[in-house]
């Protein structure tokens, strides 16, 4: 059973499958630390949440069920209140943004309306209760009167898949299309990759975490690995985290995952120092955005000198 023992932790989309399955591993689990865990879901009160409420009433002590539609502002706001009476000053330590759907189509049977979907629960559902409980999360920053960032301190960890790295595509798409679905993970990875700067000085630890192929309602029968495996790699690697891992995209076994390999070329612009800037080249593109914008006429290597306009500073890759 997993060590993570955050004094209080939210979870979307607890009714069933991983979200679930987090509230079962931490509440049998838990040290003496933990006093709040809230599972949220959009009907707790509804026939797909019996389990839920089953489980909350074997420990009524530490589970709280909350209603939340992360589609509804409004709704997100209300449990935000309802978060801020229960926990008080104490704040938020851990959000875990479980909550999401998936669509199978390909871009031609994919409709604007079920992208919409896709992409307001995905992406914009993680977005809101993040900016909603940012101040819970903050107080719990400041409240733990640690240095540092961890889990059990101040965290944001995002639920996505192996499915927003670029990189896979095209192994796997003609297999598993799921276009609407890959977009949004893709956009939730990068959401959570700026997170992490915009909030590192309140220290608040943002991460991505792929759960596997599991066996749940979205996963099928057919998958790889059960939601107790997952859920259990998942808590461990959670409860490792710390700022070393601010913006990580890992698996549940805790292997960093690629967003995508891009090779960056960072440019100077050597001949006018008062307005000197730094562009960005990623192999990828073919230097088609900054030939585009008539400044790199040819791809640099690294050290080469374009005529006298500019040199190469630094490569990496990311």
């Amino acid at each position: 059973m997993a060590a993570l023992a955050p004094r209080s932790a939210l979870i979307t989309g607890a009714n069933r499958g991983l979200g679930l399955e987090l509230v079962r591993q931490m509440a049998e689990g838990r040290s003496a630390g933990t006093r709040h865990l809230l599972a949220c879901c959009r009907h707790p009160d509804g026939p797909r949440s019996e389990a839920l409420q089953e489980l909350a009433k074997r420990h009524p002590e530490v589970i709280t069920v909350l209603q939340l539609d992360t589609t509804d502002l409004s709704s997100i706001q209300q449990c935000s209140q309802q978060v801020g009476s229960l926990l008080g000053s104490g704040g938020l330590n851990l959000l875990i943004n479980n909550a999401g759907i998936i669509s199978h189509g390909t871009m031609q049977t994919t409709s604007p309306e079920e992208m919409l979907a896709t992409f307001n629960t995905n992406v914009m559902g993680p977005m809101n209760v993040t900016k909603e409980f940012l101040p819970h999360l903050r107080a719990a920053a400041a409240a733990s009167g640690t240095a540092g960032m961890s889990c059990s301190k101040a965290a944001v960890i995002n639920i996505s898949s192996v499915l927003g790295s670029i990189d896979i595509t095209a192994q796997s798409y003609s297999a598993y299309p799921a276009l609407a679905y890959r977009i949004s993970k893709v956009a939730l990875n990068m959401m959570t990759a700026c997170a992490a700067q915009e909030f590192k000085q309140s220290d608040i630890l943002f991460a991505v975490l792929h759960p596997g192929w599991v066996k749940t309602d979205m996963g099928g029968e057919g998958a790889e690995i059960e939601a107790s495996e997952s859920v259990g790699g998942m808590l461990r690697v959670m409860d490792s985290l710390t700022e070393k891992q601010n913006g990580a995209f890992l698996n549940y076994k805790g292997e960093p995952l690629s967003w995508r390999t891009v090779y960056c070329v960072v440019l100077t612009a050597v001949a006018r120092p008062r307005h000197q800037v730094e562009l960005f080249h990623t192999a990828t593109l073919e230097g088609q955005i900054l030939r585009g914008l008539g400044l790199l006429p040819l791809m640099l290597a690294p050290g080469q000198k374009k005529g006298n306009i500019f040199s190469v500073k630094k490569s990496w890759k990311v």
